[in-house]
């Protein structure tokens, strides 16, 4: 196997090494820094040589959820989505891996990356599995280029362990990088192609293991910002809790639960109270309402995330680089990961940092953000594939 590991000399106008997350500017601005132009004629030489170019695939593996975009057979975008979950049963050789293994296997289930990277060894040979199952049920080929979208965590033996699985997958053997999550989730969120190489915007990831800040200008990272003080497994844990309060303590949830709660009712623009039930051990089947056990948590989230993005990236990109932040602040922000699925929340976001800024602050989100990551990881890896 060739060229399988996520290389620590990719060039930063678009991509971090994952081992060091190092911010050194590129300077092969053609393999590097593609244009919509740029990409189109890649598109078409890969048409007239369909037979050697490889199967471009972007790769987003999530705490919650992984989700892979690749080609078909035709040309053509598909997009695969599972939990980010591995079962192995006791006295079997046998693995089953997302749904069907929490439907199978529920108390033999692991989540290999609820830490967003594998943390230790035992974590990194289990997401090794996860990812070789997943590839092999769905055909992917060695021959392909791959791009994983990469949150910004700090742990940086999760990183070198992220490497290793890499490194040892069945896919990837043209060529394998990594990219910024936030990047590749803005990708689909700013415009067609890769336009948004060309742009000046800041990007927010709001996912389950870290909130996630970056400047971009014209492919450049700047002001990187990450913490885990406003994240979306703390929202569901704080559902948990606000659910348990609610109800007297009749109710205590799986955070498995308060995550489907969330994904299923939260909304910004109109929540309506819903209702459940539960089994009491004594009382047999209950019935009970959720009216601000949901959105409450989710309110002090996003009090969280404006206090960590003002005082700590905001200040940091208006600090360091004061000309792209006066531009950034004028063009919509770009809010991606999970967190920015649950309707309104983005809208909420930009009118609670207008009034901390004292700026007029929009956003704009991709249309599917739970899959953003993946496809701007996918476009990418469009242009490696004619490139490498």
């Amino acid at each position: 196997m060739t060229n399988n590991a996520v290389d620590s000399d990719v060039p930063e106008r678009m991509a971090d090494s994952v081992a060091s997350n190092t911010d050194t500017a590129a300077s092969d601005a053609d393999s590097a820094a593609p244009t919509a132009d740029s990409t189109a004629d890649s598109a078409a030489s890969a048409t007239d040589d369909s037979a050697t170019t490889p199967t471009p695939i972007g790769v987003k593996l999530g705490s919650a959820r992984t989700v892979f975009v690749y080609s078909d057979e035709d040309g053509d975008p598909e997009t695969v989505q599972t939990r980010s979950c591995l079962a192995v049963p006791e006295d079997s050789d046998q693995f089953y891996y997302g749904e069907d293994a929490e439907a199978k296997y529920p108390d033999q289930t692991t989540y290999v990356l609820d830490a967003g990277v594998p943390g230790d060894a035992e974590r990194a040979e289990l997401t090794e599995q996860f990812l070789t199952e997943l590839c092999a049920a769905h055909d992917l080929p060695a021959d392909s280029a791959v791009v994983f979208a990469i949150p910004a965590v700090d742990d940086e033996c999760g990183l070198a362990n992220f490497n290793t699985m890499v490194d040892a997958s069945d896919i990837g053997d043209a060529v394998t990088r990594g990219f910024p999550e936030s990047l590749c989730g803005s990708i689909p969120a700013v415009g067609d192609g890769l336009s948004a190489i060309d742009q000046i915007f800041a990007a927010i990831n709001l996912g389950a293991t870290t909130l996630e800040a970056s400047g971009y200008r014209h492919g450049d990272r700047l002001a990187p910002f990450s913490t885990a003080a406003a994240t979306g497994n703390d929202v569901d844990q704080a559902i948990v809790d606000a659910i348990a309060d609610e109800t007297d303590g009749r109710v205590e949830l799986a955070r498995t639960t308060a995550r489907e709660y969330k994904e299923t009712y939260a909304d910004f623009d109109s929540f309506e109270p819903f209702t459940d039930v539960f089994d009491h051990p004594e009382e047999g089947e209950q019935e009970f309402t959720v009216e601000r056990g949901l959105m409450d948590p989710l309110d002090a989230y996003l009090d969280d995330v404006v206090d960590e993005l003002t005082t700590g990236f905001f200040s940091r990109l208006a600090t360091q680089h004061m000309r792209s932040y006066q531009l950034s602040v004028t063009r919509p922000l770009v809010v991606t990961g999970g967190m920015a699925c649950i309707p309104g929340l983005a809208d909420e976001l930009a009118s609670r940092l207008s009034d901390e800024l004292d700026r007029d602050v929009t956003a704009v989100t991709p249309d599917h953000p739970e899959v953003a990551a993946a496809e701007g990881a996918y476009r990418l890896a469009e242009r490696l594939a004619t490139t490498h």
